[in-house]
């Protein structure tokens, strides 16, 4: 794929999360952001910010401080800058009933401590940024 040329891959789960975990740090994304199993691959292209991850299986993360289930598929991809990530492909937030994508995350810059997800549908929702610290 034309999108993946000139990128920066790392296989296996350990060499996969550091570099995603490095590449949140880098962007001021909050660390929790990702919360990754079974790391397939992580690759980045500088040159365009396109980023891609691949795991065994769908994930799904309680963020129990805004009490949100997400789900994390097998394959995520977006294209990652400081303070955001946009086209992101993979991510869904359940929301009552629907799982809507969402298909950006921006952090608040000047820093306020808030954190926007996006959905295809128009939707945003704000939360606090440290309900996506590590460990949430």
């Amino acid at each position: 794929m034309a999108e993946k040329e000139g990128a920066i891959i790392k296989k296996d789960h350990q060499e996969g999360m550091k570099m995603a975990v490095s590449l949140l740090e880098e962007f001021k994304l909050p660390l929790g952001l990702l919360p990754l199993a079974d790391v397939i691959e992580v690759g980045f292209v500088r040159s365009t910010g396109y980023m891609w991850i691949l795991q065994k299986k769908k994930v799904e993360h309680n963020f129990h401080i805004i009490s949100k289930l997400v789900s994390y598929d097998a394959a995520i991809s977006g294209y990652v800058e400081k303070n955001r990530i946009k086209k992101l492909k993979g991510v869904k937030a359940k929301e009552l009933m629907l799982w809507p994508p969402v298909s950006e995350i921006t952090v608040d810059n000047p820093p306020t401590g808030k954190i926007r997800f996006k959905s295809l549908a128009g939707i945003t929702r704000t939360y606090p940024a440290e309900a996506f610290a590590t460990g949430n």
